[in-house]
This record gives structure tokens, C-alpha cells and sequence, in this order.
């Protein structure tokens, strides 16, 4: 009894919520459950989703990942363990959004743009209703459907805008002045069907909120499902959990009964599926103590067997490393010994050598300086000229071999041994 109180205490008093972590102590149970561990650096909680909701997730969880979860607070009674109920997730990384979404719901809510007082009551009786959607949008069918199911004598005038992609929240914001000066309606319908975060990310500028609470028309926002909030949300005069909702309180008839009845509905299906869940669980609780005696001590044996192998196994190892290590310090030590008698012998040997090759190589380089020497006194050209011969260029400097190049009259230089004389040709003979 007390535990059944304590969880109706909890699920009343939270409600619905995103909680991130890391996935651990993960388990797939046979009936389709789903049973694991969110923790962050200072705690974890534990989890359970069901296999109905589960089936939906369209990814399989694995331990180390880090979830967004949205989540139920309760107690699972036959333990008194406190536990999430996870409705749905969705891996970490929508944070950054998330953040910006919350920042910017601060900022507008301490400027009371979400104020209370300030939002306008809707009209009982509307005669128009303009909707601000895409033409494309599912959400527009659904609406127009639900107008004219509950409402058929109302008009209807459609601000068509993109809402989704780059540009949109200025052409959602642009949509929502323009029926506000047309005046054309008693009432706004801003909708689109569900999404993502990001998918839902134009409804979540500030231009867009600011459109809404500027609009002379009051304003109901019907996007995404109920668990989607955006601040386009709370800058309106009505918020509704879907597009239809949204039609629904718009129309003139039965509107508070229809969303008494659709909140019964919400909450009869959530009871449901607690109570089936917190019956499944505890049926797989009992399922796991069900183990026979032979069975857990065949495992304790088992393990047993596994330990004691580890540890002989580490043992040996432990002495094999002591006796290879032995080994290297005492090849180390015979290799930093030095031998100092081997090492003056090279060194004699290396002196002798280096003495012997350079006598050598000095007399090769002298025989070589003496032979150099006679080959350049041999071509030395003061020897020829010493020994009576003379050189002989034309004007321009060339040296003459022979008389063919000469005219009489031409004038020659000729170079002695010593001194130089300046001549000119009077007569050439070939012979």
C-alpha cells in the first residue's frame, strides 16, 4: 500500500521529462523489455523501457552510449526501487538546441512576453479562422477536416508559409503580420504535424513569438504532438497538443468536453500500459530468481575452476618474466665489463698501422711533387725561348706558326728570352 502511494506521488508530481546520460548494466529480457542504468559523473538511476515502446525506438541501445530519454518518474512496487520509465530517446546530441530553446525561453519570460495576464481570451463564436501552415502540410488536412466536421459555417483563410528549412521562421513571423493587419479573421491557427527538434526549430524564434504577442487576433499554436513544446508555445494566447486540438478549440462547439475527453484518453492509455508494464516487470523479475540449486553451483563451480586456472596462469607467467629479466641483467652486465688489455693491444696496432701509412703516403707525395715539377720545367716556355727561340704575333696579338698569314709592309712583335722587339715584314718566303 505504501509503495502503490509513494508511486502515484511520483508520477503526479512529475511530469514527463528529458533525462541524459550514459547507457550501462544494459539487459534485453525475453518478454521484449528493456532494462539498463542512465549515469553521469555523480549518480545513475535505473531504467526500464517496455517492449511496446521499445519496438518504436528503431535503433538498438548499447552500453557506453550517451541517451536523451523522456521519461516517467515512478516506483516499481514489488521492490520499492525508484526507476524512469522511458517512453522514448534518442541519442545525445539535440543538447545544444535544447539549451538555445531554454535560453531563449528565460530571456522572453523575464521580458513577461509569456505572461498570463497579458494573453487574450479566445472568441466563443468565431466566424473566420485563419491558419498559418504550408499548403503542403499534413497537419493543414487535419485541421480543415476537424473545421468542418465540428464547424462547417465558419470561413476559413489560409496564410500559406514554409515551416521548415532555412528562411521559414521569417516568412512564419511575415505570415502572422500579414493576417494580423488584414484583420480578415477573429482568430490565428499557427500548426504543423510533428518532428524533431529540429524540425520543429522555426517555431522557436524569438521573431516568431514576437509576431504572435504583436498580433491583434488572438492566437493558437497547435505544433507537433503533446509532448512537443516550442516557444511559439508559450508566446501564444492557446496552446494546443496537436493541429486537430488546435481545430478543436477552435470550433465553436463541444471543445472543452473534446479535450477533457482526449486528456481521459491520454491518461487511461498511460495507466494501461504502467500497469501492464509493472506486471511485466515484475513477472521478469521472478523469472530470473527462478534458478535450480545444481544449476548456481555447476556455475560457482565453474567459476571456481576459471579462477584457479587464472591464477596458475599468472604465476607461471610471473616467473618466466623474473627469469627472462635475470637473464637480460646479466648479458647487461658482461656487456659493460670493459676488457682493458684488448683495447691497448688495437691501440698499438692501430699506432703502427697509422705510422707505417703515412711514411707511405709521404713518399708518394713527394715522388709526385718531383715528377710534376720536371713535367712543368719541360713546358715552361722561358726554357725554350732561353735556348734561343723566339715567339711571333700579328697586331691584334694572335700567335704566327707559319709566313701565310703575312703581307709586306705587315707589322709583327717578337717575344725574346729577354725583352720584346716591334718589326715589319719587308719580304715572306714560304720555302
Amino acid at each position: 500500500m505504501l509503495n502503490r502511494l509513494a508511486r502515484e506521488r511520483l508520477e503526479s508530481a512529475f511530469p514527463l521529462c528529458w533525462v541524459g546520460g550514459e547507457v550501462s548494466n544494459l539487459t534485453y529480457a525475453t518478454s521484449g523489455h528493456v532494462y539498463f542504468s542512465l549515469k553521469d559523473a555523480a549518480a545513475q538511476v535505473r531504467c526500464v523501457m517496455f517492449r511496446n515502446r521499445a519496438q518504436l525506438l528503431g535503433w538498438r541501445l548499447e552500453n557506453g552510449q550517451h541517451l536523451e530519454a523522456r521519461v516517467l518518474v515512478t516506483l516499481y512496487e514489488a521492490r520499492g526501487d525508484f526507476q524512469l520509465n522511458v517512453e522514448t530517446a534518442r541519442k545525445a546530441g539535440l543538447g545544444n538546441l535544447y539549451e538555445k530553446f531554454l535560453l531563449l525561453k528565460e530571456k522572453l519570460e523575464r521580458e513577461g512576453l509569456f505572461a498570463e495576464e497579458e494573453k487574450r481570451s479566445l472568441p466563443a463564436f468565431p466566424r473566420c479562422v485563419g491558419i498559418v501552415t504550408s499548403q503542403q502540410a499534413a497537419a493543414l488536412s487535419d485541421v480543415l477536416s476537424t473545421l468542418l466536421r465540428r464547424a462547417p459555417q465558419v470561413s476559413i483563410v489560409l496564410y500559406p508559409t514554409p515551416v521548415q528549412g532555412e528562411g521559414a521562421a521569417e516568412q512564419i513571423a511575415g505570415a502572422i503580420r500579414r493576417a494580423s493587419e488584414r484583420h480578415e479573421c477573429e482568430l490565428i491557427i499557427v500548426c504543423r504535424g510533428g518532428g524533431s527538434l529540429e524540425d520543429l526549430w522555426a517555431f522557436n524564434d524569438e521573431g516568431v513569438a514576437r509576431a504572435i504577442r504583436a498580433c491583434s487576433l488572438p492566437v493558437i499554436t497547435g505544433i507537433g504532438h503533446e509532448t512537443d513544446f516550442t516557444i511559439a508555445d508559450f508566446a501564444a494566447d492557446q496552446r494546443a497538443p496537436t493541429p486537430t486540438a488546435a481545430a478543436e478549440l477552435a470550433a465553436p462547439e463541444r471543445s472543452a468536453l473534446l479535450a477533457r475527453l482526449f486528456d481521459f484518453r491520454l491518461s487511461l492509455r498511460r495507466q494501461f500500459w504502467q500497469s501492464h508494464g509493472q506486471r511485466s516487470q515484475h513477472l521478469d523479475w521472478l523469472t530470473l530468481r527462478l534458478q535450480h540449486p545444481a544449476q548456481r553451483l555447476a556455475q560457482q563451480r565453474a567459476d571456481l575452476l576459471n579462477l584457479r586456472r587464472r591464477l596458475d596462469n599468472g604465476l607461471t607467467q610471473a616467473s618466466t618474466r623474473g627469469r627472462q629479466r635475470l637473464a637480460g641483467l646479466t648479458r647487461r652486465l658482461l656487456l659493460a665489463r670493459p676488457d682493458s688489455g684488448r683495447f691497448a693491444r688495437r691501440l698499438e696496432t692501430l699506432s703502427a698501422k697509422l705510422h707505417s701509412d703515412w711514411q707511405e703516403a709521404l713518399h708518394g707525395k713527394s715522388a709526385d711533387l718531383t715528377r710534376i715539377a720536371a713535367s712543368l720545367t719541360h713546358l715552361n716556355p722561358d726554357a725554350v725561348l732561353a735556348r734561343g727561340y723566339s715567339i711571333v704575333s700579328d697586331e691584334a696579338g694572335r700567335i704566327l706558326r707559319d709566313c701565310g698569314s703575312l703581307e709586306p709592309n705587315d707589322r709583327i712583335a717578337v717575344l725574346f728570352h729577354a725583352g720584346r722587339a716591334n718589326a715589319t715584314v719587308t719580304s715572306i718566303s714560304k720555302k
